[in-house]
Parts: structure tokens; C-alpha cells; sequence
């Protein structure tokens, strides 16, 4: 997905998608048959609802670094998420423009974690005495789309994965994948008629062969209903670690939403009906389970 502006948020968007398209085969095979089945004419038509990302909550780490390359670019600070028995805080950030997507920051309660699960973190995180994002220019395009691919820590040994992996598979995750982009979302809403509900687009997704999320139910819909969210299964990945073991772990995948019309403007003509229209921010309960895109409880069934 290609942003069509020319300024340095597009940009930055556009690398951080180029690499994310490169490790998540579903990217491509879900935008070539949606062109294949005439949904959409060319990829840029896909409006993505957001982009999230995930980080490790430990001394000059986490969302208090990570937020500000999207502070820096206009994005807002909105509503905090907690997610008790995962152990992890969130926020949501709107962005300068409704033609930019939301993003989804979350975070590992690192102190929350057992000792020895600290411990292994803490081995690779403790050499990073100043915040990474301090120490480069988020002016600077190209430095910030270094910053989310490079190595902030060492390449973990297999076995310090599998001890994370034990306890937190987000932390496992995080450990290897660092600050990847985690997924990106298609908002069916926006698609034509026929393919935007997600009811019918996951039926879509079925037809050609992709393997959905299926913890909570494959549609996780909000308690007021006008939020409901599907994903895949994460991307399988052969991971290479330090002293030269490899393991299958998960990677990134890809996620739909479907916003509906608030009640104030249901009576609104549907070609009239933009964003603001449409509920916004997130939903706890949804979110839980979408983490679990790349549980093993998914990848593996």
C-alpha cells in the first residue's frame, strides 16, 4: 500500500508497509483476489483502519519512547487499554487526517512478569541506557524506518525464547520481532457493496483459502455492536537464532474491521456517511483476542 502524498508521514508509512508486505504473504494474496474477484480495482483503493505495534515496558523502551515518532507526525494520544491476564497496557493515536490510519501501540508489563522471565528480558534490554528514539532524528525518513527494522538488543538465544514463550507469547514475540509492523487493517466499511460487512468478507476470505483467528469467535464485535473485528493467523516464520538453532515462530498478519454508523446518524444517506460518522477508537474485549493472532493455540491448529 502505497500512500499517495508526498510528505514524510507518507513515506514513512509507505517503507514501514513495504517491509511488513515483504514477511506476511496473506498481503499480497489477499489484495490480488480482491482485484481477481473485482472488489477492488487497484490496491491503493484499500482504506487501511489502522496500524499497531508492539513493545517491551522496560527503562527507556516501551510506549512512552515508541509514541513519539507518531507524536511527532500529528498523531493524538486517545483512549488507554488494559489487558489484565496478557499483561499489557495500550494506547490508540488518531492521526493528523482521516486518509492516514489510526495506529494501536501496546505494551508488556515487564514488572508484572515472574522473575526469572524479567530476568531474560532485562539481560537483553539493560545495555540501552538512553532512549532509542532520543538518539535519532524523526525528521529524518530514512532514519525512522531504520529504527523499526534495526536490532535494539541481540538476537536471542533459542532457549531464552522458549523460556518467554513459556510464560508470555507476547513477550516471546516481541523478543525476536521487535518493532516490526504487526498488522495492518483493511476496512471492509469502505469496500462495495456485497464485500462490506465482515460477515461477507470473511466468507470471501474462506473462498480463497485464508485461515482466520478463531479465538472469542472469528468476528469479535464490541458491547455496543458497532465494532467488529476479524484477523488471520500470523504469518509462520523460520527463525535463525544466536549459536545457529532455528525455530518456526509467528510473525505479522493481517486484520479487517467493519465501523458501523453510529445510531445518531443512521437515517444518514449512506453516500454522505464519512469517518466521523462511523464509531471510532477501539474495544477491549475485541483486542484481547486479536493478539492471539499469533498465539500458538492459532498457528498451530
Amino acid at each position: 500500500m502505497e500512500f499517495k502524498g508526498v510528505g514524510k508521514l507518507d513515506k514513512v508509512l509507505s517503507g514501514l508497509f513495504e517491509t511488513y508486505e515483504e514477511r506476511v504473504s496473506d498481503v499480497k494474496l489477499i489484495s490480488s483476489a480482491m482485484k481477481s474477484e473485482g472488489i477492488i480495482k487497484e490496491v491503493d483503493e484499500i482504506v487501511n483502519d489502522h496500524i499497531a505495534f508492539r513493545t517491551l515496558g522496560v527503562s527507556n523502551l516501551g510506549i512512552q519512547s515508541f509514541e513519539k515518532i507518531f507524536l511527532h507526525y500529528g498523531y493524538v494520544k486517545k483512549d488507554y487499554f488494559h489487558f489484565e491476564s496478557k499483561k499489557l497496557n495500550a494506547y490508540w493515536y488518531a492521526p493528523p487526517s482521516p486518509v492516514y490510519p489510526r495506529v494501536f501501540i501496546s505494551e508488556l508489563r515487564v514488572d508484572d512478569l515472574s522473575s526469572s522471565v524479567q530476568k531474560i528480558i532485562k539481560k537483553y534490554t539493560s545495555s540501552i541506557d538512553k532512549d532509542p528514539v532520543d538518539l535519532i532524528d524523526v525528521e529524518s525518513v530514512d532514519q525512522v524506518l531504520e529504527f523499526f527494522t534495526k536490532s535494539l538488543w541481540e538476537i536471542p538465544s533459542l532457549k531464552d525464547y522458549l523460556s518467554l514463550f513459556q510464560e508470555s507469547e507476547y513477550a516471546s514475540w516481541v523478543i525476536y520481532n521487535r518493532y516490526y509492523l504487526n498488522h495492518y487493517t483493511i476496512s471492509i466499511h469502505a469496500l462495495k457493496v456485497g464485500y462490506n460487512t465482515l460477515e461477507e468478507f470473511n466468507r470471501f476470505l474462506n473462498k480463497i483459502g485464508v485461515d482466520l483467528n478463531n479465538a472469542g469467535g472469528v468476528i469479535k464485535i464490541s458491547e455496543d455492536g458497532l465494532l467488529l473485528q476479524s484477523s488471520t493467523v500470523a504469518e509462520r516464520l523460520i527463525a535463525e537464532f544466536s549459536g545457529g538453532d532455528s525455530h518456526v515462530i509467528s510473525g505479522s498478519y493481517v486484520e479487517f474491521a467493519e465501523r458501523r454508523v453510529l445510531p445518531e446518524y443512521k437515517d444518514l444517506e449512506i453516500s454522505k456517511v464519512r469517518s466521523c460518522h462511523r464509531r471510532e477508537g477501539f474495544e477491549t474485549g475485541n483486542a484481547d483476542k486479536i493478539f492471539e493472532s499469533t498465539y500458538s493455540t492459532q498457528i498451530k491448529k
